[in-house]
């Protein structure tokens, strides 16, 4: 178990040395028991997904309460984990995170939609800006992972993308996210 979660961490040392690793192992335990039996669609654990978006944000230097959330992001619409549940195991705080993280996931991006509008909606519903940068590393991790969908799906994701969450990521000084986004975009739809 360490070992696996050793190489998250170090990143999250590098940028914070007061962070209480204690919680951040409970997180990816109940992350890893509600994904427990969830695959990818590359046939990995599904949990691997969690934990390569909470070392997308400790790489970029997010805090504690972010990779907390990041571990545990999914759990709340994929799994029998609720938000109740989050509340009373890490707080007010992270549940409104996960939270956030979870109606973003609602918004639906059909080809009559605005992709200015959309970016409006995804600002105005976040209260916490950490709920956006989660989601682009969500968004991210997925991206990395297109060629294990099918090439419709992976067209569609390519194309919001382009439309929404670069901008976005350019538009929160994220570049090195947004230059991501983008090659592994164009790659998709080129």
């Amino acid at each position: 178990m360490k070992a696996l979660l050793e190489p998250l961490f170090e990143k999250v040392l590098a940028h914070h040395s007061e962070v209480n690793l204690a919680d951040v192992e409970r997180a990816y335990l109940i992350a890893e028991k509600a994904h427990q039996g969830q695959r990818r669609k590359s046939g990995e654990p599904y949990i691997t997904h969690p934990l390569a978006v909470a070392e997308i944000l400790a790489d970029i230097g997010l805090d504690q309460s972010t990779i907390i959330a990041a571990l545990l992001h999914d759990t709340v619409e994929d799994t029998q984990y609720s938000l109740d549940q989050l509340k009373k195991d890490f707080g007010l705080e992270i549940a409104g995170l996960v939270d956030g993280v979870t109606k973003l996931d609602k918004l639906s991006y059909g080809p009559d939609a605005q992709a200015e509008t959309l970016r409006k909606m995804v600002i105005a519903m976040s209260r916490d800006i950490r709920v956006l940068v989660i989601k682009l590393a969500d968004r991210l991790h997925n991206a990395r992972t297109w060629k294990y969908v099918s090439p419709e799906s992976a067209a569609r994701k390519a194309r919001e993308t382009l439309d929404i969450y670069a901008p976005l990521a350019h538009r929160l000084g994220m570049s090195a996210i947004k230059w991501e986004l983008e090659d592994l975009s164009f790659k998709t739809v080129e």
